[in-house]
């Protein structure tokens, strides 16, 4: 009897974990150099847009490749880092039960900008530790030097963005998040927190331009349909705001 008790509680378990697993994604991706070659030991982070205390560290194998299994469905911003090439930051979708695959180029860098990079990435890593301390002050005064040393990162303006936001200082962050859709007008988070802050601010039209850009590069968050209905009803739009509400409500039935 002890035995088939021990037999079925194992098939629980693995019952409970197959569960788990489809409610679960992964990232799968490469990453090469400027003439194509595999690059061995980047260092690969993975953080969560909407959690940043999920985080992961990783780095590549010897074909350049890469793999991080059991991620929550949403978008994830990826930082590559190597000794003598450009970082570089990505966004990516996860959805479950599949594999997010993306193949990743990193640009050769010069010893003197590889080192202002450097040096830039220290601050912005410093002002995530204190952002998530909720010292977004101090964040604040991290993310400007890395941008000082590094305007080109658009995860830095973005990150600057949140933490103006995090203070009340709307205007500031406005301008952060409008400099990281500049350098990455594909982010679907960058659109989504931009479009937040105009329609906050009373600017509604802009506000649905960038809700429904959202929209075109994912379509499956709640939230952005029922922000968009809200700027539609803003703007006299009855019937575009129902049917954003009915797509809402679709995706979400107990919103």
């Amino acid at each position: 009897m002890a035995f088939r008790k021990t037999v079925f509680v194992f098939a629980i378990l693995l019952i409970a974990a197959s569960g788990r697993a489809q409610y679960q994604g992964r990232i799968e991706g490469k990453v090469t150099d400027d003439a194509g070659n595999a690059l061995e030991k980047v260092e690969v982070t993975i953080v969560s847009t909407k959690l940043g205390s999920q985080k992961f560290d990783l780095k590549t194998d010897q074909g350049g490749r890469f793999t991080q299994i059991g991620l929550m469905p949403g978008f994830y911003v990826l930082d590559f880092k190597k000794a003598g090439f450009t970082p570089r930051a990505v966004e990516v979708k996860v959805n479950i039960a599949e594999a997010t695959k993306l193949e990743v180029k990193l640009e050769t860098a010069a010893a003197e900008v590889e080192r202002t990079m450097s040096e830039s990435d220290k601050f912005f890593l410093k002002g995530n530790k204190l952002f998530n301390e909720n010292k977004f002050a101090e964040a604040v005064t991290s993310y400007e030097e890395a941008i000082r040393l590094s305007q080109s990162q658009w995860a830095y303006h973005f990150n600057l963005g949140l933490a103006y936001k995090k203070m009340d200082k709307s205007e500031e962050a406005r301008a952060a998040f409008a400099r990281a859709l500049e350098l990455n007008p594909d982010a679907f988070s960058v659109h989504k927190e931009l479009a937040e802050s105009l329609a906050k601010a009373g600017d509604y039209e802009e506000a649905k331009a960038l809700y429904r850009k959202a929209l075109e590069i994912s379509a499956d968050d709640p939230d952005i349909f029922y922000n968009l209905g809200l700027c539609e009803v803003s703007t006299g739009e009855s019937e575009a705001a129902l049917d954003s509400f009915s797509r809402c409500i679709a995706l979400k039935p107990d919103f």
